[in-house]
């Protein structure tokens, strides 16, 4: 099932695509100027560029969709779709949002949970999903890999790690999955500092998958990470975003931007080394192998499962969405339901017709 709201904007922007070369329309219902006419040689000549902002959601690092933009910049991209961006990251957690409800950012990513919490926030920010880049979650729980817990059935009488105010619904699913009671691990909070595991103090410690099981190994610690996808959860990771109000009212420019990032990001997969060089013109302070592991990783990442190899990465689907949302409500994820999840995301700037 598409999200048939947007398909009057997808036709539009589709229309003015295949007119314009012809086309010298100075108001294109998007705040686009119009290509010029053609010039003496016959070339179509472009007006000036749209001016958009990209603030990625966290510093500059691998995380795949920021070197989606990273790439779409460097390699002219942006340039080749009359954009001009500006690349911005968030100097606070949640800055992106705020500015993206203000205006002041058009585009920028958010993981697929914290999406949903949008709309159910007070007050509820229409943050849409315009390509889906992590297919599963991004968070894992991380043991040592001499400290004999081989699975998570193995988990009963240790003592667990969660961040936040309360255990994570991957976590409750993993437990599930193993017929394992809350009682029967013991839960504490702790806070992002990873020597809670290494210092025994946890016997688990959730982790960011693309990274932190990395900066374990450099320390010398090796770790085994158990996700809930890996027991059928249906997490979700980042995405591209912004605000529904915005693509709506902008499809040409929000097409433009969504082609140009996915097309980076075929071309980082393609030509990894070149991407990490370029992730490292925005994090320079960073290690170059440990880029690459977070780049290889997330890339993995976002490959579609085979149920849903068709789309490709970027692709989404109501199923998916509201898979994620049916699973945060099961497990106290979100405080309240959404009414119509597919709401919060379109396949209109990214997926063919998939049938749903």
């Amino acid at each position: 099932m598409k999200n048939h709201r947007f398909a009057f904007a997808l036709l539009t922007a589709l229309f003015v695509a295949l007119t314009f070369a012809a086309c010298n329309d100075d108001d294109d219902g998007g705040g686009t100027p119009g290509p010029s006419a053609l010039s003496a040689t016959g070339a179509a000549t472009l007006g000036p560029p749209d001016e958009v902002t990209f603030m990625a959601g966290f510093k500059p690092q691998a995380n795949l969709p920021f070197v989606g933009a990273y790439v779409a910049q460097e390699k002219g991209f942006f340039a080749e779709e009359n954009l001009e961006v500006d690349i911005q990251h968030v100097a606070t957690s949640g800055d992106n949002f705020r500015l993206l409800a203000t205006g002041q950012v058009q585009f920028s990513t958010s993981d697929a949970t914290a999406l949903l919490e949008k709309w159910t926030g007070d007050p509820v920010i229409e943050v849409v999903s315009l390509a889906l880049i992590g297919q599963t979650g991004q968070q894992g729980f991380a043991v040592l890999a001499d400290s004999g817990i081989e699975s998570p059935a193995d988990w009963a009488g240790k003592t667990a790690g969660y961040k936040g105010s309360d255990v994570p619904p991957d976590y409750l699913a993993i437990l599930e999955a193993h017929d394992l009671g809350r009682s029967d691990v013991e839960a504490v909070r702790v806070g992002f500092a990873p020597q809670v595991l290494t210092e025994g103090l946890v016997d688990i410690f959730p982790v960011f998958i693309a990274n932190e099981p990395d900066t374990l190994s450099r320390e010398g610690y090796e770790t085994r990470v158990f996700t809930a996808a890996d027991y059928g959860a249906p997490t979700l990771g980042l995405s591209y975003v912004t605000t529904r109000e915005y693509a709506e009212e902008n499809p040409e420019i929000t097409a433009r931007f969504t082609r140009a990032v996915l097309r980076a990001i075929a071309y980082a997969e393609a030509n990894r080394e070149e991407a990490i060089d370029i992730v490292l013109q925005y994090a320079p302070q960073e290690d170059r192998e440990h880029q690459r592991y977070m780049l290889d990783t997330e890339l993995e990442m976002a490959q579609p499962s085979t149920f849903y190899e068709h789309l490709g990465i970027g692709g989404q689907t109501l199923s998916q969405w509201q898979a994620l949302h049916d699973f945060l409500i099961a497990h106290n994820g979100l405080p309240q339901a959404i009414a119509d999840v597919s709401l919060v995301f379109t396949e209109d700037f990214t997926a063919d017709d998939n049938g749903e």
